[in-house]
């Protein structure tokens, strides 16, 4: 019918293997798939609960952060810090995805580096208070962190990420809970102005 042999057909499927996967699960160094996911969305929607979303971290977190966690080779970290700020020019686009962080309040008291930087911290996420919410420190923690991407043409993906391993999700199932469960943080978080005088208070806390 299409006039291609057989080779043609494993060729096509060894190339677009993981297109067919509804669960894919890759290292949690491996960046590409992660870029290519953010850069190519309509929407993103991402929930954090221990650190600052890393679309909204200052160079100065996301190398304290790399170091806290002890999972990265000290030498792989300059790479993948610029890496994660290559990431950012997502958000500079004339036709940028659009964008909602819901961060607890447990990101905001987990202290990364010194002064300095979680101030600095502060400040980008304040400065960037259109694009947050915060959920206060006496909501539960309902879920571990994750993201919803949503696409014009294509199937929507929940990104799950770990220490050890990063996990993408198309199966329509987890889909639905994942829009359930930020249903239910809109619900819990502070609107835009209640973000603003929380972030604000952070920022004008002495060191």
């Amino acid at each position: 019918m299409c006039g291609k042999d057989i080779y043609y057909f494993e060729d096509f499927k060894r190339r677009y293997r993981n297109a067919f996967e509804e669960y894919i699960v890759q290292v949690s160094d491996n960046l590409r798939t992660l870029a290519m996911a953010e850069s190519t969305a309509k929407t993103i929607t991402r929930y954090d609960t221990q650190s600052i979303p890393g679309l909204m971290q200052t160079l100065e977190y996301a190398d304290a952060l790399y170091r806290m966690t002890g999972f990265v080779a000290e030498e792989r970290i300059p790479a993948l810090v610029q890496s994660r700020t290559d990431r950012q020019s997502i958000l500079r686009r004339h036709n940028r995805p659009t964008c909602l962080f819901y961060v607890h309040e447990y990101a905001l008291q987990t202290r990364v580096g010194d002064d300095r930087i979680m101030e600095d911290q502060y400040l980008r996420l304040l400065f960037n208070v259109h694009l947050v919410r915060i959920i206060p420190a006496d909501a539960p923690v309902i879920a571990s962190s994750c993201t919803l991407w949503e696409y014009e043409k294509s199937m929507p993906v929940t990104f799950i990420e770990a220490d050890l391993v990063n996990v993408f999700v198309q199966d329509p199932g987890a889909i639905v809970r994942t829009r359930m469960m930020f249903d239910r943080l809109a619900e819990v978080a502070l609107d835009a102005e209640q973000s603003r005088t929380k972030l604000a208070e952070y920022v004008g806390r002495p060191r």
